[in-house]
């Protein structure tokens, strides 16, 4: 058996211990024991950790524990103080419950309070989860020790459910997991847990087997085992990031791979996708994440967007993560986002430039993440583009510190080198004046695109004066009072000061357009955030964290007045409030089109509660029009007609006969009890929708339910039922629903054609198919179906209130079944009634705490 612990900083709603002022009680810490199947543990490890506290001095209660029976599991109660359990009736049953109000009052250092997942009887308590009650105790200062299995967290519900084919009706949210201070996996391979209940030391040798054969299957076991490690593994990962951001740790811990692919948006793209993908299969639990850096220097003028969007689908389809980073320089933005990852390796693609280009502008991206690196892994990927792209621009497009040194030692230098040349023999035999000047004034051309103005004004007084001296007659000497010299030093002057101002004209073009592109492609991608669902207020808060190369981001209501906060308007009363580097104007500008997204966000989620407020207010009213609408017939008709009848019946003027009087009590009686079924249908929908109706879940075979069922639709031909097991449903509701389909489907069918009744068992449920060789209805209409107070397809306003079919949903779906339209083969609807086995919902409670019996809905 081995353990997996994690640690969290306590996080709660409503605010820090400290902001809480000085009186209030420091909330509780909540401990964890998180199994992947009942048995391999947790409750026995839950006491012992009891005993040992208590060893230890501190005050420890035992609030609820579930031993079922096990003596090793009840030994462990010895020595411990056991709060009594509350006692309540429920459907005519005695049950147990933790007494919350009983260990509030007793205000113990720690409670152990098992079954975390646990559904309170209603009317037992305040709270109807026991993580609620566990909350309850949290928040008045308890420590609390509990125990839950991987198949209660409610984003494993349905995962688990494929799995091993039982539905898990008790379920927690991860959130209110997650927030516990530690989180301990009690592990056990599936053999040895296998062998423990083999030994009959979990449950009760009648029900070994089968547990053995069915929910306890190596192959089950084995995946809920590594549901459970991957679980746990992403919280111990969320937990070592915490840890790293607050103590500004930099370097990779190789805890877990984690592939990181650097994207320009160029073709290759997709290449490296998918080698960074097999890269990170090569681990089991490793990550991918692709990132592309938005630079504004204009290197970002390159990337494709097209080719950006579908590599992004790409990356998503392949399990990864997309990314955008804003970066000046991007190897250093590609390091530091690695770094901020915990990355262990990084995936690059080889140059697209030619060797040319590489010499004349210098070593690439490549190189330069290669020597920042350090301790990441950085794989170089060839692909059928490396060294066959375009000409790129320039790598800067500013003037560097480089430039601005090496434009004015040009402006020296260059001239004098010019003239050493051409005062050479050689050139003195073959070139002339002309030629000469034209050189010079070349250099002063090629000094201005190097450095600038500057640069530009210091090479040409130099080629001037150089060019008055050795080339200009009188040579050795100046003749700065000719107008011939005069003219060609104004002519070197302006020319230089043509060419810096056009290159520098130019350079400032190219970083607006750098800029405005480099902008576009940020806004570019958290649009498609927004688009793909990930618009959520915290995913955009930590998009722009993400993206701007934070430490911290969050939506506050006033924006704190410390240094290195950069906070920005999102709306009215909120603020986007950024912890780490000072932020350029350039970038704030980015980022107040971020906040807006944020702004717009709060306003939609304020929009939405509002609406969600006012969504029952308008069901009711719909509700209460529909219901008036259908009264002034439906209910009026039949107590027209029992009315008509008692009242002939009461007159002394008319003498009937006994056949007569026989008709009219007959059609009084016929009116009272078609009265009655409206009524008990419009009282069973609206305890539906209250959530107040009572169920008796039992055993149920079909053949006791059936007649009853059928008695008021003659003619249904019944298939063989013998093979089918009984299934778990409150027998009089059952039959309500059977035979609301049974008339709805004798109501549409054509004259002389019968109803079908058939049924079958499948992956533990019984389906019950109603079939029907009527008109059918188009796919438009199937939820509509089941709406209060709907009468699709019928042709008179005679055939009730439109009540079956909802009220046969609901009536189902309160007994953990479903109700499904589909197609006749050959024309007509079939409705598809499934109910779970009773047999194999029993077997499964058998099999552990974790898996009891679907809970009637109260």
């Amino acid at each position: 058996m081995s353990d997996v612990r994690t640690n969290a900083s306590d996080v709660r709603t409503g605010g820090s211990e400290a902001g809480a002022g000085a009186g209030a009680v420091r909330p509780g810490r909540l401990k964890v024991y998180l199994g992947a199947a009942p048995g391999v543990g947790k409750t026995y490890r839950m006491l012992d950790e009891a005993r040992r506290r208590a060893s230890r001095g501190a005050d420890v209660v035992v609030g609820f524990v579930e031993c079922h029976g096990r003596p090793g599991t009840e030994g462990m109660l010895d020595g411990l103080e056991v709060v009594e359990r509350a006692s309540c009736v429920y459907r005519g049953g005695a049950f147990e419950e933790m007494d919350l109000a009983a260990v509030l009052a007793r205000s113990p250092q720690v409670a152990i309070v098992d079954e975390f997942a646990h559904s309170n009887v209603p009317g037992g308590g305040r709270n109807t989860k026991r993580w609620q009650d566990i909350e309850e105790l949290l928040a008045a200062g308890i420590d609390v020790i509990s125990a839950l299995n991987i198949q209660h967290l409610e984003s494993l519900n349905d995962v688990v459910e494929k799995i091993t084919r039982v539905p898990q009706h008790e379920t927690v949210p991860d959130e209110v997991v997650r927030r516990a201070h530690q989180i301990e996996l009690v592990d056990i391979p599936p053999e040895g847990l296998r062998r423990r209940m083999a030994h009959g030391n979990i449950y009760a040798p009648e029900k070994v087997d089968a547990a053995l054969a069915n929910y306890f299957r190596p192959g089950n076991l084995t995946a809920l085992r590594q549901l459970a490690l991957l679980w746990v593994a992403d919280r111990v990962d969320e937990a070592l990031q915490t840890y790293r951001s607050e103590h500004g740790i930099g370097g990779v811990w190789e805890t877990r791979e984690r592939v990181v692919v650097a994207l320009t948006g160029g073709p290759e793209g997709d290449t490296l996708i998918r080698r960074a993908a097999r890269v990170a299969d090569r681990s089991a639990g490793g990550d991918l994440l692709a990132v592309h850096v938005t630079r504004s220097d204009g290197l970002a003028s390159g990337a494709s967007h097209a080719s950006l969007a579908r590599q992004r689908r790409l990356i998503e389809d392949l399990g990864g993560s997309y990314h955008s980073v804003v970066g000046d320089d991007v190897a250093t933005a590609l390091v530091e986002f690695a770094r901020a990852e915990n990355a262990t390796q990084l995936v690059l693609g080889t140059s697209r430039r030619g060797r040319v280009e590489r010499f004349v502008t210098g070593r690439g991206t490549g190189e330069t993440v290669v020597e920042l690196s350090a301790d990441i892994d950085i794989h170089m990927v060839t692909h059928e583009r490396a060294g066959r792209g375009t000409l790129l621009p320039s790598r800067r497009r500013t003037l560097s510190t480089v430039r601005r040194i090496a434009g004015p030692v040009a402006g020296l230098l260059l001239p004098v080198a010019l003239t050493f040349l051409l005062d050479l023999d050689v050139a003195r035999d073959r070139l002339n004046l002309t030629s000469e000047a034209l050189l010079f004034l070349l250099t002063v051309v090629g000094v201005a695109c190097i450095g600038g103005v500057a640069s530009a004004v210091i090479a040409s007084v130099t080629a001037s004066l150089l060019l008055n001296y050795w080339f200009i007659p009188p040579v050795g000497r100046f003749t700065l009072d000719d107008p011939n010299a005069l003219l060609a030093l104004a002519v070197f002057a302006v020319v230089a000061a043509t060419v810096a101002a056009v290159v520098d004209r130019s350079l400032r073009l190219a970083r607006r357009s750098a800029r405005a592109t480099a902008e576009a492609e940020t806004m570019s991608s958290l649009a498609g955030t927004i688009v793909r669902g990930g618009a959520t207020i915290p995913a955009l808060v930590e998009r722009t964290r993400e993206t701007f190369g934070m430490d911290a981001a969050e939506l506050v209501d006033e924006p704190p007045g410390e240094d290195g906060v950069t906070a920005v308007p999102a709306g009215p009363g909120a603020f986007l409030v950024l912890r780490g580097r000072t932020l350029p104007s350039s970038e704030r500008r980015v980022l107040s089109a971020f906040a807006a997204h944020v702004g717009s966000a709060v306003e939609r989620a304020r929009l939405a509660e509002a609406v969600a407020e006012v969504e029952p207010v308008k069901a009711a009213d719909r509700m209460r029009t529909a219901l008036l609408r259908a009264v002034g017939h439906d209910l009026r008709t039949p107590l027209a007609a029992g009315w008509a009848a008692v009242a002939s019946l009461r007159s002394q003027d008319v003498e009937f006969s006994p056949d007569d009087r026989d008709e009219l009590l007959a059609t009084a009686d016929e009116s009272m009890a078609r009265l009655n079924r409206l009524i008990e249908n419009l009282l069973d929908l609206s305890r539906l929708q209250a959530g107040a109706l009572t169920l008796d879940l039992r055993a149920t075979a079909l053949e006791e339910v059936l007649p009853v069922a059928l008695a008021d639709t003659p003619g249904v031909e019944v298939a063989d039922l013998e093979e089918v097991p009984a299934v778990l449903a409150d027998p009089p509701l059952l039959e309500r629903v059977i035979a609301n389909l049974v008339g709805n489907a004798a109501r549409h069918s054509p004259a002389g054609s019968k109803v079908l009744l058939t049924a079958s068992a499948h992956a533990g449920r019984v389906e019950l198919r109603v079939v029907d060789r009527g008109p059918g209805l188009p796919p438009t209409d199937r939820d509509r179906i089941f709406e209060p107070f709907q009468r699709l397809g019928d042709t008179d306003n005679t055939t009730g209130l439109g009540l079956g079919l909802a009220l046969s949903r609901g009536l189902t779906e309160a007994m953990n079944g479903t109700l499904t339209p589909e197609d006749t083969p050959g024309g007509g609807l079939t409705m598809a009634l499934s109910l779970p086995f009773a047999e194999q919902v029993e077997r499964a409670g058998g099999a552990g705490e974790d898996l009891p019996s679907p809970a009637p809905r109260p």
